[in-house]
């Protein structure tokens, strides 16, 4: 099958991640690091493997930071160089944008993951785009946007990142109706949002990783509020339900949820675990606070 390249991506970042006040107060959620990287940068990264070449971010009031972690910091790079801090130069490389591969659009209003995806339309055009929620961070072999692009170039149509959940957490996600299981590629014949307990249609739940055909924003020019009164991504997507047009897919690799408090710590330790630099006295660490912890009971 001949698809489109997919070379745009949406990072919506207007939250005010009140989860994690107070630090938000004067920081964006997305510039929390997870270890020495903010989360942006994992999203970013992600989206560079899987080969996309234009970025275009969703903002909302107070986000200059997130804007400034991009640029060129000429100061810091001229301190680096005399000191002949080779590789920090290095790490910041990664951190830097060329100029015009990065857009910058506001949601002035809380509306929902629809509506930001919206608020991109004049930018994605008419062409599939990817989308990426940087609180899902995934760590994987093969990036999982990567994984997934490779899987659209043989079905097309639409595409969502999913994984098994709980059915008692099912009510939490966007869920598949599943219309034939292929393994790692499924197609859906429905999607629900946050279906009531006991009514999910499986335990296959939708995470922050899209690529979608621009029909979906022409979905989302109605501006249907759904579940929360929000204007759902989920529902614009569902619409686009028939025959070889949306597909779930089962990445490999391993998803924390880093919108929640819960989730960031459990990546914290899973990603300094995984550092070589880190590993041995991180867990040494870890191994002697447990120590004192079942001493103490």
């Amino acid at each position: 099958m001949k698809t489109r390249k997919i070379q745009k991506a949406v990072f919506p970042v207007a939250g005010m991640g009140t989860r994690f006040l107070p630090a938000t107060k004067s920081i964006p959620k997305e510039i929390m690091t997870l270890v020495d990287r903010p989360l942006i940068q994992y999203a970013i990264d992600e989206a560079r493997a899987a080969g996309i070449k234009e970025f275009i971010f969703v903002t909302s009031r107070g986000k200059s930071a997130l804007e400034d972690y991009f640029d060129h910091a000429p100061e810091l790079e001229s301190a680096l160089r005399k000191s002949g801090k080779t590789e920090l130069l290095e790490v910041l490389k990664d951190t830097n944008m060329d100029s015009g591969a990065i857009a910058y659009v506001r949601q002035n209003r809380p509306m929902g993951l629809g509506h930001a995806v919206w608020c991109a339309r004049r930018l994605i055009g008419n062409e599939p785009f990817a989308v990426l929620l940087p609180d899902d961070v995934i760590a994987a072999e093969k990036p999982c946007l990567q994984q997934m692009v490779e899987a659209y170039q043989e079905t097309g149509g639409n595409m969502v990142a999913a994984m098994e959940v709980p059915p008692e957490k099912a009510g939490s996600y966007g869920v598949l109706d599943i219309a034939n299981d292929m393994g790692s590629i499924i197609e859906a014949r429905g999607m629900v949002e946050k279906p009531a307990k006991g009514t999910a249609p499986s335990n296959l739940a939708v995470i922050g990783r899209y690529i979608l055909s621009p029909q979906v924003l022409t979905n989302l020019n109605r501006m249907k509020q759904g579940a929360g009164g929000e204007i759902q991504l989920t529902d614009a997507i569902a619409e686009e339900i028939g025959p070889g047009k949306v597909y779930g897919y089962r990445f490999r690799g391993q998803r924390y949820d880093c919108g929640s408090k819960a989730g960031f710590l459990q990546a914290t330790v899973a990603f300094g675990l995984a550092r070589p630099d880190l590993r041995d006295e991180f867990a040494a660490y870890l191994a002697e606070l447990n120590a004192m912890q079942k001493a103490a009971q």
